[in-house]
């Protein structure tokens, strides 16, 4: 496996994996649990690292793809851009998750804290997202802006060949 494969194999861990994390925080501030709480800020840890990772191995992953058709340096650059902030956001958040998880290793997590983790994984879940929707549009020329004006995403009609199917 190389780093092109793995980057293709995680990047779209912290899309999934942020919006998850969002719906075990806000669960567990309405239930008030602290270990739903303790779990949710685990999980960010965890999702910080492999944000880190991702962003990692996106330069071996440029390199695979630069010399290929249809390839648009402008929007790598966007997306490396975005990728910068999605990265250090997430990894902020984990560092923080973390930073929470030993302070309140025993004892309970004030719900400001759950609270302010909801809100925090929220915001990130746009920043996430836009870089997701632009890492997509460096191979999937469907989904760029004004494809479909170009008809590069219209289906094809079927060709009546006036055989039975």
């Amino acid at each position: 496996m190389s780093l092109v494969h793995l980057h293709l194999m995680l990047n779209h861990a912290p899309v999934i994996g942020v919006v998850f994390a969002a719906l075990l925080l806000a669960i567990a501030a309405l239930r008030h649990s602290d270990e739903l709480t303790k779990v949710a800020f685990g999980f960010l840890a965890l999702l910080g690292a492999v944000t880190a990772l991702v962003f990692a191995t996106g330069g071996p992953a440029e390199h695979a793809i630069e010399k290929l058709p249809a390839f648009s340096r402008q929007i790598t650059e966007r997306h490396e851009d975005a990728a910068v902030a999605a990265t250090v956001a997430m990894v902020a958040i984990g560092v923080l998750a973390l930073i929470a998880l030993i302070i309140y290793r025993q004892r309970a997590i004030p719900r400001r804290v759950t609270v302010a983790g909801v809100v925090t994984v929220l915001a990130a879940i746009g920043v996430v997202g836009y870089t997701a929707n632009l890492g997509g549009q460096i191979r999937h020329t469907e989904i760029r802006a004004g494809a479909a004006a170009a008809g590069v995403a219209k289906p094809t009609e079927p060709r009546d060949t006036g055989e039975y199917r």
